[in-house]
C-alpha cells in the first residue's frame, strides 16, 4: 500500500501545525549581520556562514527524529545556495574524520575511538565552499548504520533516506571491498521506495516510480575505507570508477537468488544519475587510530592522504548545489523547510513524498515571497507617496510603479507558483492595497482642506461674531471679504482631490449665517434711505442759507475791497505829486548846482589866466635886457 501525499492533504488537518512550526522557525533573532542569539547562546557569524564546529541538525532521541531549532535558525541565515555533502555508512568506518577533512579541519565531528557510536542523528557543519564564490557548503554526519545498541532497524533506515533526501552529494562509507556482504548492507537502498514516494499520483509501479528518483536524487560516491586489492579486472589495471561499474553488474536470470543478487545493483544504477568511487588506504598504523585527530599529515600513510585530498578535491569541484525538480536552487531557508518537512512527516508516521515537499516548499516561499512583495510595496509607497496628492491620476501612477516592482520582487522569490495562485492573491491584497490608499488620500485630502478653512476663515466667522457685518452695505463687506479667503483658499498647496468638494460644503453650512447678514442689511438699508432722505433735505436747506450767507458775505467783501482801492488810489496820487514835487525840485536844484558849478570853472579859468600873467611879468621883470624902471 502506498501512501498518497497530496498538497490538499498536507495543509488540511496536520498542515496549519507543520506551517505554525515553519513559519515559526523562519522567523529570524538574528541582530546584527554578524551574530545571532538564541537563549543566551551566541555564535559569531560572517557575512558567509562561518561555523566553529558542527550542530545537531536532527536528533535522535530513542528511536524519535526532531529537528534541532538552534541548527534551523542557522540554516535560515544562509542566503546563499547550498552544496549538501551527507555521508552515510557503517559506524566505526571513519565518516566523520572524512567530513572533517572536507571541512578541512582535522577536529570537528568526533570521531570516537571505542566500539561505541559517537555521532547520533545527523550533524550538521556549514562552511564557506573552497571552490564556488557565494556558495556554502553544509556537510552532514550521519549516525552509524548497523549499531547492535540501537536494535532498530527502522531507524537507520530513515537516516538514510533523509541523508539522500537532503543532500546533492551522497557519500556512501564502507570498508574494505564491493562483495556481497557490502551489497547487503546497502539493503537500505532497496527500501527507499517503501520509505519515499516521488509523486503523490497513485498508480505508479516501484519501478516506474523509483525511475522518477532521478530528477530529485544526488550524486552518489562510493568510499572504499582499508580497502588493500589490486585494481585489477582480467589481468589489467583498472580505475575505482570501473570497479564500482564491474561491482554493479548485473546477473542474468529470474530465481530469487539473481533478484537479491540484482536488487541493490539495480536500485543503485535506477535511483543515482551519477556515481563515483574511491579507494582508501589504512591512513595510519593501527595504534595510532586511536589518535587520528592529533596526528600531524608526515604521521599518516603517504597514499590515504593523497587519496583524501583527491577526494576532497572531486566533492570541491563536482559536488553542485542542492536543486529540486524544475531546476529550483536550494539555500539556507528552503534547505530548513526540507528538514522540517521531512522529519515533521517521519514523526507523523507517514511517507515522504518528494513532490508534494517541493509543492508544500513552495506554498511556504511563495507565500513569503507574497509577504515579501507586500513589504517592499509597503516602502515604495511610503517613500513615494504624500497624502493628499493633488490628483487621483498621481496616486495611481504611483501604486502602478510601485505594483510593477512589488511583482518584480514576487517574480524573483517564488517558484511553482501552481495556476498563478499566489500571483493573483498578490494581486488581489496589492489591489485592496490602492483602495485603501484612494480611502486615506480622501481622507487626508478631507481632513487638510478643513483644517485649512479652518484656518483661513476663522478670523472671518469671529468678526461676524462681533457684528462687524450687521450694518448697511454688511452683506457686500461680507462677500467681499469671502471672495478673498476663498482666493486664498485655491492658493494654498496640497489641498487634494476633495479642495473644492470641502470648500462647497463648508459654504452650505454658512449659508445660514450669509442669510442674516443679507437680511439684516436689507433692513439697516432701508430705514437708513429713510434717514438719509430727512438728512438729505436739512443738508439742502442748509446747503442754501450758507450759500446765501456766502453771497452777503461775498458782496460786502467786495464793497470793501472796493474801498481798499479807492483809498489806495488817493494815497497813489499824492504819493506821486509829492514824488512830482520833490523831483522838481531836485531838478531845480541840479540847476542851480550847475550853474554854480560853471561859475566856479569861469573863475577858475580867470583865475588861472591872471596868475599866468602874473608869472608871464614876473619872469619878464627878472630878465636883464628888459628892466623896466617904474616911477
Amino acid at each position: 500500500m502506498y501512501f498518497q501525499f497530496p498538497v490538499n492533504r498536507f495543509l488540511g488537518r496536520q498542515g496549519s501545525f507543520f506551517l505554525f512550526i515553519v513559519m515559526r522557525a523562519q522567523k529570524k533573532i538574528w541582530k546584527t549581520p554578524g551574530s545571532w542569539k538564541d537563549k543566551g547562546n551566541t555564535l559569531d557569524m560572517a557575512s558567509e556562514i562561518h561555523m566553529p564546529g558542527p550542530v545537531c541538525l536532527i536528533e535522535n532521541i530513542n528511536g524519535k527524529l526532531t529537528a534541532n531549532q538552534t541548527a534551523l535558525k542557522i540554516l535560515s541565515a544562509v542566503k546563499q545556495p547550498v552544496v549538501v555533502v551527507a555521508i552515510v555508512g557503517l559506524y566505526r568506518t571513519g565518516k566523520s574524520y572524512l567530513m572533517n577533512k572536507l571541512a578541512r579541519k582535522n577536529k570537528g565531528f568526533p570521531l570516537g575511538s571505542t566500539v561505541q557510536s559517537n555521532t547520533k542523528g545527523i550533524w550538521m557543519w556549514c562552511v564557506p565552499h573552497p571552490n564556488m564564490p557565494n556558495h556554502t557548503l553544509v556537510l552532514l554526519d550521519t549516525e552509524g548504520l548497523g549499531d547492535v545498541e540501537k536494535g532498530d532497524n527502522q531507524n537507520d533506515s530513515w537516516i538514510f533516506a533523509l541523508a539522500i533526501l537532503l543532500s546533492s552529494t551522497f557519500v556512501y562509507n564502507s570498508m574494505g571491498t564491493i562483495n556481497q556482504q557490502a551489497m547487503d548492507q546497502l539493503h537500505y537502498v532497496t527500501e527507499l521506495t517503501d520509505r519515499i514516494r516521488a509523486k503523490s499520483s497513485p498508480g505508479n509501479s516501484e519501478v516506474d516510480d523509483s525511475a522518477n528518483f532521478v530528477s530529485f536524487f544526488p550524486a552518489f560516491v562510493w568510499t572504499l575505507r582499508d580497502f588493500s586489492l589490486e585494481l585489477e579486472a582480467n589481468g589489467q589495471p583498472i580505475t575505482a570508477d570501473e570497479y564500482l561499474e564491474l561491482s554493479l553488474k548485473l546477473k542474468k536470470g529470474t530465481d530469487q537468488k539473481t533478484k537479491s543478487f540484482n536488487e541493490p545493483r539495480l536500485c543503485i544504477r535506477k535511483f543515482f544519475p551519477q556515481k563515483k568511487c574511491f579507494i582508501f588506504d589504512r591512513p595510519a598504523q593501527r595504534k595510532n587510530l586511536i589518535r587520528l585527530e592529533q596526528l600531524q599529515e608526515g604521521e599518516l600513510n603517504p597514499e590515504f592522504v593523497e587519496q583524501a585530498a583527491e577526494f576532497c578535491s572531486y566533492i570541491f569541484s563536482n559536488s553542485k548545489p542542492k536543486t529540486l525538480s524544475g531546476g529550483i536552487t536550494v539555500n539556507g531557508p528552503r534547505l530548513e523547510s526540507l528538514v522540517l518537512t521531512y522529519v515533521n512527516v517521519i514523526s507523523s508516521g507517514d511517507l515522504p513524498c518528494m513532490e508534494d515537499t517541493v509543492l508544500a516548499l513552495a506554498q511556504i516561499e511563495n507565500s513569503a515571497a507574497v509577504q515579501k512583495a507586500i513589504a517592499h510595496y509597503d516602502k515604495q509607497m511610503s517613500q513615494k507617496v504624500q497624502l493628499p496628492t493633488e490628483a487621483h491620476q498621481e496616486l495611481l501612477a504611483l501604486h502602478r510603479a510601485s505594483e510593477r516592482r512589488a511583482i518584480e520582487v514576487f517574480m524573483k522569490s517564488s517558484f511553482k507558483d501552481v495556476d498563478q495562485k499566489f500571483l493573483k492573491d498578490l494581486q488581489i491584497q496589492l489591489e485592496a492595497k490602492q483602495k485603501n490608499f484612494c480611502k486615506q488620500n480622501l481622507q487626508a485630502s478631507s481632513d487638510r482642506c478643513s483644517a485649512l478653512l479652518q484656518d483661513i476663515f476663522s478670523p472671518l466667522e469671529e468678526e461676524v461674531n462681533q457684528g462687524i457685518y450687521s450694518k448697511p452695505g454688511g452683506y457686500r463687506l461680507y462677500i467681499l471679504k469671502m471672495e478673498r479667503l476663498k482666493k486664498n483658499y485655491y492658493q494654498k498647496p496640497r489641498k487634494g482631490i476633495e479642495a473644492d468638494k470641502t470648500l462647497q460644503k463648508y459654504l452650505m453650512s454658512k449659508e445660514s449665517v450669509s442669510d442674516a447678514i443679507l437680511q439684516t442689511d436689507l433692513t439697516l438699508t432701508a430705514k437708513e434711505k429713510e434717514l438719509k432722505e430727512a438728512r438729505l433735505k436739512a443738508e439742502a436747506a442748509q446747503a442754501e442759507a450758507r450759500r446765501l450767507e456766502e453771497i452777503e458775505r461775498q458782496n460786502q467783501l467786495m464793497m470793501e475791497q472796493r474801498e481798499r482801492l479807492h483809498q489806495e488810489q488817493v494815497r497813489q496820487m499824492e504819493r506821486d505829486r509829492a514824488n512830482w514835487l520833490a523831483e522838481q525840485q531836485r531838478a531845480q536844484e541840479r540847476k542851480i548846482q550847475e550853474e554854480v558849478e560853471k561859475l566856479k570853472e569861469t573863475f577858475q579859468a580867470e583865475n588861472r589866466r591872471l596868475q599866468n600873467e602874473l608869472q608871464h611879468l614876473h619872469r619878464t621883470a627878472n630878465s636883464p635886457d628888459d628892466i623896466c624902471i617904474l616911477l
